[in-house]
């Protein structure tokens, strides 16, 4: 679970209610269900008229990747792997790494040396490598293109959420005290729609671009790492190359553990 994100959504949400009490105004407000109507269900309902049913019912799974924290993307972790198991291919033969395959969990690693390990030419391993790379880089930028246009609708929807509470208080102007609560209430939609759109959705694509990034840089180190293996590559001038496609200071890491070797 991907606690910092949780963090940063009860954050947004205190700052609101903690925002609105030092203004004075009355937190009970916010409980409005004609403006969680709107904004919530006309906001699922942009969301379908923009993609097709199966993206649209793919949205449980993406919010799933969205909150979970994933083990075993260490870029450092992935190359001491990499040159582990180009020890083992030059020491023992590339048949070797079928027997370290086994409790393997990295599928794109593992898909890559089972075409080594089954003599595939060198273009061939990095087309296929290559297209599944780009397939699922797509698939990311669907999954996030979801939450940008949610965030696109949302604070549009809570202007429409705010006429229609506007509509509903001017026609009720003899009673003026109900007015002032009436329009109050009114203006929660916009609140609504804000809130959902730039603390919740947006933020959300951007996180999952994010994750997206790390993952593609991770599985562009596992190509280049299993192209070195079925080229013989030794393992220092395999670190030192995929070193390069490190961040600084994950490269600074590497370093730190090839000097305590």
């Amino acid at each position: 679970m991907d606690i910092f994100l949780i963090i940063g959504v009860i954050t947004g949400l205190l700052s609101v209610i903690v925002g609105m009490i030092v203004k004075g105004a009355n937190v009970a407000v916010l409980l409005n269900p004609a403006a969680a109507i709107i904004i919530l269900i006309g906001t699922a309902a942009a969301v379908m008229n923009s993609f097709p049913k199966k993206e649209f019912l793919n949205i449980p799974k993406i919010i799933s990747v969205l909150f979970k924290e994933r083990e075993n993307d260490d870029p450092v972790d992935i190359i001491e792997q990499i040159a582990d198991l180009s020890k083992t291919a030059r020491k023992d033969g590339l048949l070797s790494l079928e027997h370290v395959m086994q409790g393997m969990e990295n599928k794109f690693l593992k898909n890559g040396l089972r075409m080594v390990i089954d003599g595939m030419e060198r273009d061939h391993i990095d087309e296929i490598l290559n297209t599944e790379l780009d397939n699922m880089e797509e698939r990311h930028r669907l999954g996030a293109s979801v939450f940008t246009a949610a965030g696109g609708a949302a604070p549009t929807l809570g202007v429409l959420g705010a006429v229609i509470g506007l509509i509903g208080a001017l026609g009720n102007l003899n009673d003026t005290e109900k007015l002032g609560h009436m329009i109050a209430a009114a203006f929660v939609a916009t609140l609504y729609g804000i809130f959902v759109g730039y603390v919740v959705c947006h933020p959300f694509a951007s996180r999952l671009k994010r994750k997206s990034h790390e993952e593609i840089s991770n599985m562009r180190i596992i190509l280049e790492g299993v192209l070195s293996i079925q080229a013989g590559e030794n393992p220092t001038s395999i670190k030192m190359k995929l070193s390069s496609m490190l961040k600084p200071n994950d490269r600074a890491k590497l370093e730190g553990n090839s000097k305590g070797e």
